[in-house]
């Protein structure tokens, strides 16, 4: 199935939807609350849209989950082999205040393993992606593309990468932890699904998430920082974070090098 996928033809559809998403980024756009109350806006629903006539026109057979789509009941979809996960606005909070940190993320599951990711990153005309045994790659806003790896560990200096959004007491504590050991700990802020990006590129060395996310926020950056050589684990435990569980809510997790 993945030597059928044309990945620049799912870079194509991630980048359409971030212009519909700009489209309204540049106007007086309202929100409004999701039953979780969570926030929602016009460009949430065109970015859906752009997505998932695109996939569905590309590949038919391919079942989608979005965080935009109603739910699929467990027993519809408990079985599929493969699926596209999509989240068509990560970071909706960062989008309201402007601040360029959002994402449109596009991933393929393969038996509960991500195993090709797309993030664009609209404001800063930025992709990045990746295909399993293809390694990562990032397109700059000049169109040159490179291939994306984990850093070298420093001894001394942990760069620690966190929620600009959605602060936890348990990430505090943890940022304490480190700062115990390392004679350096450095504090990077970040929105939505950039932070799973920024490790993946060597930015910085770990992200702990510790606070809720859903498979839809990590699915495209898993992949990116699976083929970057970092691990996506659950948090305290040696094991990988997986994906269409019966409820598609996160444990947390840790991504760092491997």
């Amino acid at each position: 199935m993945l030597d059928k996928i044309d990945i620049q033809e799912i870079i194509s559809i991630a980048q359409d939807a971030g212009k519909a998403i700009m489209r309204i980024y540049d106007t007086d756009f309202g929100v409004e609350d999701k039953a979780d109350k969570s926030p929602l806006t016009a460009a949430d629903r065109e970015s859906n849209t752009v997505i998932i006539a695109g996939l569905q026109a590309a590949y038919p057979a391919i079942p989608i989950i979005s965080e935009e789509n109603k739910e699929v009941p467990y027993a519809d979809r408990a079985g599929w082999d493969w699926f596209w996960l999509i989240d068509p606005l990560d970071g909706t909070k960062e989008f309201i205040k402007r601040n360029g940190e959002f994402t449109v993320n596009i991933a393929l599951v393969h038996q509960g393993k991500p195993v090709l990711g797309v993030i664009y990153v609209p404001a800063q005309n930025v992709t990045y992606y990746s295909v399993e045994g293809r390694g990562a790659h990032k397109i700059d806003a000049s169109g040159s593309t490179k291939k994306i790896n984990v850093k070298q560990p420093d001894p001394n200096k942990l760069v620690l990468i966190g929620s600009r959004s959605h602060p936890s007491p348990e990430f505090d504590a943890y940022l304490n932890e480190k700062q115990a050991q390392y004679r350096e700990v450095d504090f990077v802020a970040a929105g939505s699904s950039l932070k799973l990006c920024l490790v993946a590129e060597g930015i910085a060395d770990v992200y702990p998430r510790l606070g809720p996310t859903m498979e839809w926020d990590t699915g495209a950056g898993h992949a990116i920082a699976l083929e970057a050589g970092a691990s996506v684990r659950v948090y305290g435990q040696n094991q990988d974070l997986r994906y269409n569980k019966e409820n598609l809510l996160n444990p947390f997790f840790i991504v760092e090098r491997n």
